[in-house]
């Protein structure tokens, strides 16, 4: 199984922060958030990874090679960067990880490593992690039937409905990859839908019969760094032994 991180965003909320560094460059603690995912990752026994840049890539391409020399990394450059959303970056991927398995994660959050421990272990193909809080309109939010498996997920879903929010992490599985390129094919290339968050695809592939269960991870330490508040608050809220 291959990881795929998707780090090519400006970060412009984050600024001043972000004006010479991008976002998954910055620390928390003694270590940033690229460090602190590919440690987690490897941990759990990856070491393949695709990696899709874009804002001030040679940055993070200099400080994977120079941290993980050993792993092997194959580096995409989203040249459209500052006009597309991740849905465009995941789509680049597609000629290293069609009809593959993947973890696919957004690189601007902090995490246990147990979140992949768990999302690896679980029986089902295609799932993901969840974080059950107080919603408000900014989160990706996740609207699940009775047996778990997701109806909606998205920024604009009924918060009453929610049942928590989607950290960024995904198992998935070779069959919804195929499915889910093939989605996206027509999304970007028919319909110009490159500036927009990924889970839109997931959500049209849902009536096609490919679907993610939910698995309920608030117990370990998650937190997604949008803004500056949001890095205050991860660095006061991240456990101990996480730092």
């Amino acid at each position: 199984m291959k990881a795929v991180i998707l780090a090519a965003g400006i970060a412009s909320r984050l600024r001043p922060l972000t004006d010479t560094t991008p976002k998954c460059l910055l620390k928390i603690g003694e270590r940033c958030l690229l460090e602190r995912a590919f440690d987690a990752l490897i941990q759990n026994g990856f070491n393949e990874f695709v990696v899709v840049t874009g804002y001030r890539q040679q940055q993070i391409v200099d400080f994977l090679e120079t941290h993980y020399p050993q792993q092997k990394i194959t580096f995409i450059y989203n040249e459209q960067y500052a006009s597309t959303n991740n849905i465009y970056s995941l789509w680049l991927t597609r000629p290293y990880v069609d009809k593959e398995n993947i973890l696919l994660l957004d690189s601007d959050i902090i995490f246990d490593s147990q979140i992949v421990t768990n999302l690896l272990k679980s029986d089902k193909e295609n799932i993901l992690a969840l974080n059950c809080h107080e919603l408000s309109a900014e989160e990706i939010k996740v609207i699940v039937d009775s047996e778990q498996k997701v109806k909606e997920i998205s920024k604009v879903c009924s918060i009453t409905d929610a049942i928590g929010e989607s950290i960024g992490i995904e198992k998935i599985s070779a069959l919804y990859t195929e499915a889910l390129f093939r989605e996206l094919e027509v999304m970007i290339e028919k319909e110009g839908l490159d500036n927009i968050f990924y889970e839109r695809a997931f959500e049209r592939l849902i009536p096609q019969g490919h679907c993610f269960y939910v698995l309920d991870t608030t117990q370990f330490f998650s937190a997604e760094l949008d803004t500056i508040e949001d890095f205050e608050q991860a660095k006061k809220s991240i456990p101990a032994e996480l730092y």
